[in-house]
């Protein structure tokens, strides 16, 4: 019975601890501008915690009491509303929307820059139009900036006769910020889905980045990789009207993808969705990708930087697409 108790009180100052780390975290990086009021309010946090843990017996008394500050905190927290009226950076500037008639889509706001260096650029935002009965299928694109461990994922549909489109899940930006891991856990950044050409949005990883570029030709008929871009569209059109708070942990590139896809298949859970570095491993596994060679063929043949630097951009897809795997069945 000791063993129990200790077990339980163990557990709920573990519980304690985090929140507390997280609340704080939650008012000095969505609280006030001012770093000295932020600093307050994290201060005064802390000492009424410390108060509350010491001062009240037993330990279930004391946590009971914790939970009522905690729960001002995470209510005044979700309630902090997204919005699309900033001065954002020109890179997501504009938002896209899409109307469907038929076979038809036409999409407004498709980016199209025309990148001299990762922040030098002539913007061009077009309408573009696309027949969703030439879809072919679905390409996934893996791009390493960083630790081998995590990478930003974003997905491409080729069409028959003509240019892919590709949509990639991404934090929408003020001038003057920059992307944070940690902000990207809190109310920080704002959800954006780039709607774009693969001449910007892939290009720009590989020729100015220098970011480790992976293309991948995913299993699936036409008729899935169409149900799947029309998921894709009403999330483009929901944040068009109502913006929502992207999320590093379960509202990010990845996790994004997942949702969209099981909408039209299953998709089991798989821990490399969070280690995304490793969604590639998981695929060749799950057979969503070609796995008709070894891992590392695979991987060796699907790196498109070098294709991609030889590339001049009108011929940007057809170049890093020459020699790549085949669609599986």
């Amino acid at each position: 019975m000791r063993m129990i108790r200790e077990l339980f009180s163990f557990t709920l100052y573990l519980t304690v601890l985090v929140t507390v780390l997280w609340t704080c975290a939650a008012l000095w990086i969505d609280g006030p501008a001012a770093r000295p009021l932020a600093g307050l309010f994290v201060a005064g946090y802390v000492v009424l915690t410390a108060i509350i843990l010491v001062r009240f017996r037993p330990v279930t008394r004391s946590a009971m009491l914790y939970a009522v500050p905690f729960a001002v905190v995470l209510g005044w927290w979700l309630s902090i509303a997204p919005s699309n009226e900033r001065d954002w950076q020109p890179e997501v500037a504009r938002l896209a929307s899409a109307r469907v008639e038929g076979d038809i889509v036409t999409l407004d706001n498709v980016r199209d820059f025309e990148y001299r260096s990762d922040t030098d650029f002539t913007e061009r935002w077009e309408t573009r139009s696309y027949d969703l009965s030439k879809i072919e299928g679905v390409d996934l694109f893996i791009s390493h900036w960083g630790s081998p461990l995590i990478a930003h994922t974003f997905v491409s549909w080729d069409f028959d006769g003509g240019p892919p489109l590709t949509i990639s899940i991404e934090t929408r930006k003020e001038k003057g910020e920059s992307y944070s891991a940690v902000r990207g856990f809190f109310r920080h950044f704002e959800l954006y889905y780039v709607v774009s050409t693969e001449d910007d949005v892939a290009r720009v990883r590989t020729n100015f980045r220098d970011e480790n570029v992976y293309l991948y030709r995913l299993r699936g008929d036409p008729e899935k990789a169409r149900a799947l871009l029309l998921d894709y569209l009403k999330s483009v059109n929901a944040l068009h009207n109502s913006p929502a708070w992207y999320n590093a942990l379960v509202h990010n590139c990845t996790t994004s993808i997942r949702q969209h896809v099981k909408h039209v298949v299953p998709a089991p859970w798989d821990w490399r969705v969070l280690v995304n570095g490793y969604l590639d491993e998981a695929g060749y596994e799950h057979g969503t990708i070609n796995n008709t060679m070894s891992f590392d063929e695979l991987r060796r043949r699907s790196h498109i930087n070098e294709r991609a630097k030889a590339a001049g951009p009108s011929e940007f897809s057809e170049r890093i697409r020459d020699g790549l795997p085949a669609r599986p069945d």
